[in-house]
């Protein structure tokens, strides 16, 4: 069984409509390099010029936030669920 990306509803058209993309075990940043791969698009929307997660882009592995683990060094496994979560603001 693969990990899976939880792809947000907003970011769904740059992924042909799918709600989740299947990735390899590896490394959370293994994980986003093969998800880019397929859907090159995607990459503007999830990571600035120096390849770093967007400020307002947060990543969560099963529930736990990758900035206070290992951040794209994060140990990804089989049945692991990725899910990208861009922070909203309004006023």
């Amino acid at each position: 069984m693969p990990a899976v990306i939880e792809i947000p509803s907003a970011l769904q058209r740059f992924v042909d409509n799918h709600g989740t993309v299947e990735v390899p075990e590896g490394s959370v940043k293994d994980a986003f390099d093969n998800l880019i791969g397929q859907y090159g698009g995607l990459k503007e929307h999830l990571f600035d010029e120096q390849g770093r997660i967007r400020s307002f882009v947060n990543i969560y592995l099963n529930d736990e936030n990758i900035r206070y683990e290992n951040n794209l060094d994060t140990e990804v496994r089989s049945g692991d669920v990725i899910q990208i979560v861009p922070s909203i603001a309004g006023g």
